[in-house]
């Protein structure tokens, strides 16, 4: 547990030994050789916020998306932006929204919620990983468009990228942002394109969609209200790099104003994507897990240049494995500060002892990851594996969001520093703020749980989604009883030796 001395020297304190050692004497040896500046961290926002296939899953629902959209925005990422803007500056420690639950509700709900927000990457590596195959094959269309429905190419695709992603990870930031990096600006350059030739395709032929006040009034039938819970989803992520504090140069000052530059751009890709996809495309010809390149294909083709399909579709995978890196580089520091606390074995406290990273957490990470690419696919196809880890990412994920939330309205208790930034309105609003973000995240959860319409096996869908769900936060649960009586034993075998001595 890190603490701050009055001279401003960092220091480790054991959960039951109040003796303070210093960070510099234990972890001299562990630092990262390299930080991530305001452009790593405004590319990192970028690829971690942003993903392509959310634009194809809205474009598909048509144009109530717009409004859905909107919606998202105001009822779920302005409260978490909000909130992790406040946060992040008022305790910038390595851990972000675990050190921020552990101080408003102790122990027990700091693991909880890191351990949530671990495991929820479990299915979210996956699920992008097979939106990024999917899009591969648009590299070679005719060579490759028989792979498209076969299960074996997408998890030996899953799996590689997934590895070479830990493998980046693992050699350190001086590696892994370039992955980052790169996928950012992967994620640009087609979300550009689109808009480009969407506004060409409507100057010259006419939109391919109708907007009309009819048109873009969301529908509440059973269907759409599962795909409201999916964009809300879709604007998470903005949280992700303050697990990262201790990594991040003048963490305090870069990450809010970061944030607001990262949430501007997220905010404009997703609303401004959707529309020209929806100029170029009806909705019925969109497919959640290709809509943006099939967006591409068919309005290249249209305005006559069809050489930019397979750039394209390369920059989309590569995006994608760019977020997936992002994320693993991230939520592998989770299980490091909870080993530092010895709530985990102590191999997770541990840096490696050449590229200064949480390489356990990070091979641990990747180990569950590849187990979870077989667990989603079994018993389904290709398109209901994706879904069922869709729904599974979206209802492991919001439940660490509860606990920020929650932690956001009790920490308001706590006197906020001169470097605090705090919500505009002071505690009266950030309380609201929190309230709003309480109730979209338990609303989003329970539509989570229900399967989709077209789902041909429902039941298989809602005990894979529920049983999986529920086997993570008990397995939590019981590593952190047994991290509690493991530390109990430390200390009790401590005071026994000394009294011996």
């Amino acid at each position: 547990m890190s603490t701050i001395t009055p001279s401003g020297q960092s220091e480790i304190t054991s959960p039951l030994n109040t003796t303070a050692v210093s960070a510099e004497e234990i972890e001299s040896a562990n630092r990262p050789k390299r930080v991530m500046g305001f452009r790593d961290l405004i590319l990192f926002y970028v690829v971690t916020g942003i993903s392509l296939r959310w634009i194809a899953t809205a474009a598909a629902a048509g144009p109530s998306s717009i409004v859905i959209w909107i919606g998202a925005w105001l009822v779920f990422y302005t409260p978490l932006a909000l909130s992790v803007l406040e946060l992040s500056s008022r305790y910038p420690n390595e851990g972000g929204i675990y050190v921020w639950t552990k101080r408003a509700f102790g122990d027990f709900s700091g693991f909880m919620s890191a351990w949530t927000y671990w495991t929820c990457n479990l299915p979210y590596f996956p699920a992008v990983l097979y939106f990024a195959a999917s899009n591969a094959l648009y590299m070679r269309r005719d060579a490759w468009a028989h792979l498209s429905n076969n299960t074996t190419f997408y998890i030996v695709f899953s799996l590689l990228a997934l590895a070479l992603a830990t493998l980046l990870n693992i050699f350190g930031l001086d590696v892994g942002t370039w992955l980052h990096n790169i996928g950012a600006v992967a994620m640009w350059i087609p979300v550009s394109i689109v808009i480009a030739m969407g506004l060409i395709a409507w100057h010259r032929y006419g939109s391919a969609t109708s907007f009309t006040l009819h048109t873009m009034r969301p529908s509440t039938h059973l269907n759409d209200i599962i795909f409201w819970s999916v964009l809300t989803y879709a604007f998470s992520g903005c949280e992700t790099a303050s697990l990262m504090g201790e990594e991040i140069k003048n963490a305090r000052r870069t990450i809010p104003i970061a944030l607001l530059f990262g949430g501007v751009t997220v905010t404009i890709c997703y609303t401004l994507g959707t529309v020209c996809v929806l100029l170029a495309l009806p909705s019925s010809q969109v497919s959640s897990l290709q809509g943006l390149v099939q967006a591409v294909s068919q309005t290249a083709s249209r305005v006559g240049f069809t050489g930019v399909l397979p750039v394209v579709a390369f920059l989309i995978c590569l995006s994608n494995i760019g977020a997936a890196g992002a994320y693993l580089a991230a939520v592998a520091r989770l299980p490091y500060v909870a080993g530092i606390d010895h709530f985990l074995p102590p191999a997770f406290g541990a840096l490696h002892p050449r590229w200064k990273t949480p390489w356990v957490g990070l091979l641990t990470q990747f180990i569950f990851g590849a187990i979870f690419i077989f667990l989603g696919q079994a018993g389904t196809s290709v398109k209901g594996a994706y879904e069922v880890l869709v729904s599974m990412g979206v209802i492991t994920y919001f439940i660490p969001y509860l606990y920020l939330f929650a932690a956001m309205f009790k920490l308001q208790r706590e006197p906020a520093g001169p470097d605090v930034i705090r919500v505009p309105g002071g505690k009266p609003v950030a309380r609201f703020v929190a309230l709003v973000g309480l109730a979209t995240t338990t609303v989003t959860i329970a539509i989570s749980l229900l399967p989709p319409p077209d789902e041909p096996n429902k039941i298989l869908a809602v005990v894979k989604i529920v049983g999986l769900t529920g086997a993570l936060v008990l397995m939590g649960g019981a590593i952190y009883w047994a991290g509690k009586r493991r530390i109990s034993h430390g200390g009790r075998q401590k005071l026994e030796n000394k009294q011996t001595s």
